[in-house]
């Protein structure tokens, strides 16, 4: 499954992935805000990363800034298992911080969740990481009000995390951008934008 938005392709992972993902992400400002990702993070992590499978339902996707020249990995953003809910994660790399692409990116994922079934979406931050609460207020993410401790790999520790969710739109109508992932999903590709 591909995606494309206004700055980003978003792909699937691929084994030449590991090295620039590495250089990406072993950032300890950036891990110490994730779940599962362990700090340090090693060019093994990238790799195991890289190599895993993913089911259907719950696609992770790394981010490409779309440039003329080589592409360069901006951060990456997915859907994983959260106990029995899909859940919305994201990161992005230091150099690209407050430039918009979590937002643009994970706009692209809500509208990939809707496309493959999903009826509703969580997601939470560390409480000492608002920014990304802002992130997932402008996706359309509601706070529940609730807080609960989460472990985090990177921090070696449980912090507390507020929780939030979307419940999902069910329609025909489809915006524009969930027509083009589901074009580039089913493999028709005809009427899309140039990348």
């Amino acid at each position: 499954m591909f995606a494309r938005t206004e700055r980003l392709l978003l792909r699937p992972s691929w084994p030449e992935d590991a090295g620039p993902l590495y250089r990406a992400i072993a950032d300890e400002g950036i891990v110490r805000n994730l779940a599962r990702a362990p700090w340090p993070y090693s060019l093994e992590d990238a790799v195991r990363f890289v190599s895993s499978e993913q089911a259907e339902l719950f696609p992770n996707f790394i981010l490409y800034k779309r440039t003329e020249g080589a592409p360069v990995i901006v951060g990456a953003c997915g859907i994983g298992e959260h106990g029995d809910a899909a859940e919305l994660g994201y990161w992005i790399a230091r150099p690209y911080w407050g430039q918009g692409f979590a937002s643009e990116a994970g706009r692209a994922v809500v509208e990939i969740a809707k496309t493959v079934g999903h009826r509703k979406l969580v997601a939470s931050h560390f409480v000492d990481n608002p920014a990304s609460g802002a992130v997932l207020r402008k996706l359309g993410f509601r706070s529940t009000g609730q807080r609960e401790e989460r472990f985090s790999a990177g921090r070696g520790y449980a912090a507390t995390t507020i929780l939030y969710e979307q419940d999902l739109c069910c329609d025909d109508d489809q915006t524009p951008e969930a027509a083009s992932i589901w074009a580039m999903r089913s493999g028709c590709f005809e009427g899309l934008r140039a990348a």
